[in-house]
């Protein structure tokens, strides 16, 4: 652009001091001449910088996943191709589902088993209940029959001071205290006994028999669930729209759960355009401002944009995580730049972006709009210049 407009100021002088001599070429008019176009592209320059900032450093990002299977086992299907479009939830891959099948199979067979015994534990927390209900009957009986065999003892005692009774009724109602405290005693140790094995019981009200089952139960539905899970787990789908590259995975390939050792790399549609800028170029650049592209990709093609947002953060400015004191260093650090987020909008919204793409772009701030158009042709000067491929072979 700066040679298209010395070509220009050019043409103007040579009109005016050769071709129609509307002014004598003198020294003055010499130095005039000369140092016009430096001051003058200079400054205009120095304004574009500050009013609508180029990058040299535009760069297509997408985001890549590295598929690490969540499974292990042998791959029996890979029903996809390399750099073909794919859909979210199309399958990837597949994993022998044969062992994990049969895993879940195991699993579900022990679970009547493990009801058979919580039915079996509560049938016998009934019985212990219902033996601790007659037990306390039993003793209760017990204690009312000694109640009156003590006293019909005392009124035989009473009739025999007296000399009314005889004092084999007053021997057999002694006997029958004493053998009616025995059933009575009898009858408190069965009840002691049964509470004894009630005692141990959960906040739940249960036996320990009962809650152990529960337990069991519960943890074998947990393995059945992870089972499911698993064998669900041996077919990976998409997680997004996009492409896989370098395809090496093949049907009878041994795909590892392993979070170092991804199986392929999955590159997904969703972009970012990222223009790299001097810090000080950043100080009239806001969210929203109009911006454009030129990507090598696409000679003589000028795609229309819009800032996003500012990633106001830097490598230069984080400290190592150690236990040792960072060192300073004997140089200074490099400035870091900032990258600005761009994205694509009007009838370039839907245009493939290569990953990986370079080029040059310029944002369009609200200042110095009149600047802009200068701009504006030194990028569109620039994407033609692209057409041209600069090599002897």
């Amino acid at each position: 652009m700066e040679i298209l407009l010395l070509l220009i100021y050019a043409g103007i002088a040579w009109l005016i001091f050769f071709k129609f001599k509307l002014l004598p070429w003198n020294f003055v008019s010499q130095v005039i001449v000369i140092t016009l176009p430096i001051i003058g592209l200079a400054a205009t320059i120095l304004m574009l910088n500050v009013v609508a900032p180029s990058s040299a450093d535009v760069r297509v990002i997408n985001y890549v996943v590295q598929v690490t299977p969540r499974v292990t086992g042998r791959v029996i299907d890979v029903p996809i191709e390399p750099n073909r479009p794919i859909k979210k939830g199309d399958v990837l891959f597949r994993i022998d589902p044969e062992p994990f099948e049969q895993k879940l199979l195991a699993l579900e067979s022990k679970r009547p088993e493990l009801e058979a015994k919580i039915d079996s534990a509560q049938a016998y927390q009934r019985e212990l209940d219902a033996q601790l209900k007659g037990a306390r009957s039993a003793r209760d009986a017990s204690a009312a029959r000694l109640a009156l065999a003590v006293k019909r003892e005392g009124q035989a005692q009473e009739l025999l001071n007296t000399g009314a009774g005889a004092r084999y009724d007053h021997e057999q109602a002694q006997a029958d205290v004493v053998g009616l405290r025995a059933d009575l005693a009898k009858a408190t140790a069965q009840v002691e006994q049964v509470q004894q094995k009630l005692s141990a019981r959960t906040p739940a009200g249960d036996l320990s028999e009962v809650a152990q089952a529960r337990a069991a139960l519960k943890q074998l539905t947990a393995q059945i669930d992870y089972a499911k899970w698993e064998l669900d787990q041996t077919v990976f789908h998409a997680p997004a729209d996009g492409t896989v590259t370098n395809l090496q995975l093949r049907p009878g390939s041994y795909a590892a759960q392993l979070p170092m050792v991804p199986v392929m790399s999955f590159v997904e549609n969703e972009q970012w355009i990222l223009a790299m800028y001097s810090q000080n170029e950043l100080r009239n650049i806001k969210p929203g401002d109009q911006a454009e592209i030129a990507l090598k990709t696409f000679p003589n093609r000028i795609i229309k944009a819009e800032v996003d947002s500012i990633i106001w953060s830097s490598g230069t400015g984080q400290l190592p995580l150690s236990g040792s004191v960072p060192q300073t260093g004997s140089a200074p650090i490099p400035p870091g730049r900032f990258a600005v987020r761009l994205k694509v909008v009007g009838d370039d919204e839907d245009a493939f972006l290569p990953m990986g793409a370079q080029g040059v772009g310029a944002v369009y701030t609200q200042r110095g709009q009149m600047l802009h158009l200068i701009r504006k042709v030194v990028l569109r000067v620039g994407s033609k210049l692209d057409l041209f491929v600069l090599k002897l072979h």
